[in-house]
């Protein structure tokens, strides 16, 4: 990772900024949500939002390919290739990208309010059985999630199949490989959490985190879940016969 870091440093950046833009109409428009959280046009804007991530799926797919050319240490990647693998996976991985990007914003809006301190969180009105009940569910369904996802994103980009059998490929897989899965979801996310987790402190991370914090929770994700699927569907053989 290190060595990627060092070599790959500039094409990451890259990766980053054109993974911000796909995503920026969607975090605009779900800002204006969080500002109009209890006026008439907060639900409006919320589908909206989610609707302008129709982008995030085919960027994410793409960025993951990049990033798996990179650990192969593949030169033809990110200049030549984000656009053309972006394009081919757009309409595949829209409805993929826009239901992680509703799951993720349906975390801040469950769990927002609690780290920000307010009485509103989610647990402020449960008792301590409901909490850890509440607690437990939001864990499991973050785990599945989190495990299922980059071996989804990373078929839709490597491999040419209807997206329902995608879906399956990729959840048989995750399961199949559950401890590398597992640990895929927390090292790819221990980067959000470890900011979310020691604010306001973190806050003076934020500008690196801006500038390359996906493409690091990517890598660290791809760590452990690259490896079985280039074993599974023999892309590695195939790319370089």
């Amino acid at each position: 990772m290190i060595r990627i870091f060092r070599k790959d440093f500039v094409e990451l950046l890259r990766l980053n900024f054109f993974f911000c833009i796909c995503l920026l109409p969607s975090v605009v428009l779900l800002f204006f949500v969080l500002l109009n959280r209890a006026g008439m046009f907060g639900f409006p804007l919320l589908i909206l939002s989610i609707a302008a991530a129709y982008p995030a799926g085919g960027a994410h797919s793409a960025c993951l390919f990049c990033i798996t050319r990179m650990l192969s240490d593949d030169p033809a990647y990110t200049r030549s290739v984000l656009k053309r693998k972006f394009m081919e996976n757009l309409n595949l991985a829209a409805a993929p990208g826009m239901l992680y990007t509703a799951f993720v914003y349906a975390q801040l809006f469950l769990w927002g309010p609690l780290l920000a301190g307010s009485p509103g969180g989610m647990m402020a009105e449960a008792n301590p059985g409901q909490a850890a009940s509440q607690f437990l569910s939001w864990l499991a369904s973050s785990l599945v999630v989190g495990m299922v996802a980059p071996y989804l994103f990373l078929v839709i980009a490597y491999i040419d199949l209807p997206l329902r059998q995608l879906l399956k490929s990729s959840l048989l897989l995750s399961f199949a490989k559950a401890p590398r899965s597992i640990m895929g979801a927390i090292a790819g996310g221990s980067v959000w959490l470890a900011f979310v987790l020691f604010l306001p402190t973190s806050l003076m991370f934020a500008p690196l985190l801006l500038l390359f914090g996906f493409p690091l929770s990517w890598l660290l994700t791809l760590l452990w879940v690259w490896p079985p699927v280039d074993k599974q569907f023999a892309i590695e053989e195939r790319l370089h016969p």
